[in-house]
């Protein structure tokens, strides 16, 4: 049985800590693509770029096991982009980037220090946010001949399928639909069974 949900957050959010002089701020956005998150580092080093350090930790993916990254920046290892991430695995957060921008403020913090700063202010990032339940589903499309439209509309008749797009084209209809995954093999051997209809596996999103 799959697990058809998963949290992410639905817009940024920030935090800030503050340690002996240090400042840390922190923030998290909902990503999508390795692509996305390098324009944020490079927005945030702009817009930070006296800070002493941009450390971050990320989750991408939603299905099986997330890809993840972290990055210390120059902290000592350990120290910072692990912290963040445990607290986005803790959340059980998917799809987010957390960066916390570290100020300097002349006194070092020592390894627990460090690691408790970077954690908290990601705690701090993590409490503002707005954290949703997103629902994992498969899309398809299936390309039919119209006498069997009735057939093909009880198939998708469920509470769990939503149609999306349709199209009419060399006399067959083409329909694009979404169905929550975990009942996305019943509807393919409903499918199979009833044989009104070429079903394709589009994606998972």
């Amino acid at each position: 049985m799959f697990d058809d949900i998963y949290k992410t957050i639905g817009e940024m959010s920030e935090g800030l800590f503050k340690d002996k002089g240090s400042r840390f701020i922190s923030q998290l956005y909902p990503v999508n693509s390795e692509e996305e998150i390098k324009n944020i580092l490079a927005s945030l080093k702009k817009e930070h770029y006296n800070a002493t350090h941009h450390c971050y930790a990320y989750t991408l993916g939603h299905v099986g096991v997330p890809a993840y990254r972290i990055n210390d920046d120059g902290e000592p290892s350990g120290t910072a982009g692990r912290p963040i991430y445990g607290q986005l695995l803790s959340h059980q957060l998917k799809d987010v980037l957390a960066v916390v921008v570290r100020y300097f403020g002349g006194t070092k913090l020592g390894v627990p220090g460090l690691i408790n700063a970077y954690k908290t202010a990601t705690q701090l990032a993590i409490q503002d946010a707005i954290i949703i339940d997103k629902t994992i589903k498969d899309v398809y499309c299936v390309t039919f001949e119209y006498a069997f439209m009735n057939d093909i509309m009880q198939l998708l008749k469920k509470e769990y399928v939503s149609i999306k797009n349709n199209d009419f084209a060399e006399n067959k209809y083409r329909l694009e639909f979404e169905v929550v995954r975990s009942k996305s093999d019943e509807i393919a051997g409903a499918f199979k069974t009833s044989q009104h209809g070429k079903l394709t596996f589009i994606r998972t999103y």
